[in-house]
């Protein structure tokens, strides 16, 4: 038995839809439980393709993976049916808790109508709202149960989890976002998500005991990023081309949100928000992504005793620090530019 989560230690864009993807194919898990709503997107870069998923758990890359979606939900059904098609999957891989809360674009435009963009940087998905209707039982909001289209995908999430984990079988629960958007724990409210973003939150969405508990894998950038616009405090703000001149690039180096797709901003790493998320959550793993950003001459190396000395430096400082050993290194976006030292 095992149940592992995976949780952002930033400001979310940690590669957590990589290393989910990664695990469930190396571990062969039998669940991935994803959480949150579409206003965060993941990706997944796997031969030669990238998939941008809002809603699907990142896991559906190994076919022998069930793909749920957890009550604390909340699913815009167009997206999810839209990522089950273009994906390829076979729905009935795909389950979806029948408490689930339901958005459509009209939340997005309530968003909008009280200018959350421009004050907080915003995605504007709706989600927001959908958790602002959910608390106030407003007679509007709908569950997944209630959705013509999903009654075929419709299950009991933590009943599932439960029992395949009560039969000893392998469960991952795919976060969202990072510690430092959560609504309760963020530095820097109201610059925050609708949601906690901790294990803990991620484990009352799935309705599984903390009990049960075997790994948690937080994910953490080299260089942290936020959405664009007006999204918040960002420690050591610095450009693109700075990255790209640090790194020894050789081509621009720029990234854009999944949902909005806007420029993020990026900053130089700043440990104490990641000592912070790794004091709540209390990872048993470090994923750090992008050595690559540390130096080109990482890219897509697959030794550790290859990476540059700097890099290396970062790494064993980033260790004792957290006191935590960062046992999963990207050195580039796609899935097999990954380092694993625990294999």
């Amino acid at each position: 038995m095992s149940l592992t989560v995976i949780v952002g230690g930033q400001y979310g864009s940690e590669g957590k839809g990589k290393i989910t993807s990664y695990l469930s194919l190396r571990d062969n898990v039998d669940i991935v439980v994803r959480c949150g709503g579409p206003n965060s997107g993941h990706t997944v870069d796997v031969n030669g393709q990238r998939y941008e998923l809002r809603s699907l758990p990142s896991g559906f890359i190994n076919p022998n993976t069930r793909l749920l979606l957890a009550a604390g939900c909340l699913i815009n059904p167009e997206i999810l049916l839209t990522e089950i098609k273009s994906t390829g999957v076979d729905p009935r891989r795909v389950g979806v808790d029948h408490r689930a809360g339901i958005i459509s674009p009209s939340e997005g435009e309530e968003e909008g109508k009280l200018h959350l963009r421009d004050r907080l940087g915003s995605t504007l998905s709706g989600t927001g709202i959908g958790v602002a209707n959910r608390v106030l039982r407003k007679p509007e909001f709908r569950l997944a149960k209630d959705v013509p289209e999903l009654q075929e995908y419709l299950t009991d999430v933590s009943a599932e989890v439960n029992a395949s984990l009560d039969k000893g079988g392998k469960v991952l629960v795919e976060g969202t976002q990072g510690f430092g958007l959560s609504v309760y724990h963020s530095p820097h409210y109201p610059f925050a998500t609708s949601r906690d973003t901790t294990a803990s939150g991620f484990l009352s969405e799935v309705g599984a005991s903390p009990r049960l508990v075997t790994d948690i894998v937080m994910a953490v950038r080299s260089y942290p990023i936020r959405v664009a616009g007006n999204s918040g405090p960002l420690q050591n703000e610095i450009t693109w081309a700075e990255v790209q001149q640090r790194s020894g690039y050789p081509n621009p180096v720029i990234e854009l949100t999944t949902t909005t797709k806007k420029v993020r901003r990026v900053a130089s790493f700043d440990l104490e928000i990641v000592k912070r998320a790794a004091q709540v959550n209390k990872p048993t793993q470090i994923f750090l992504h992008g050595a690559d950003y540390l130096s080109w001459s990482n890219k897509s190396l697959r030794d550790f005793k290859r990476l540059t000395p700097d890099t290396k430096s970062f790494i064993e400082h980033l260790n004792l620090s957290l006191g935590v050993s960062a046992s999963l290194i990207g050195t580039g976006p796609d899935n097999e530019e990954l380092i694993d030292s625990g294999t």
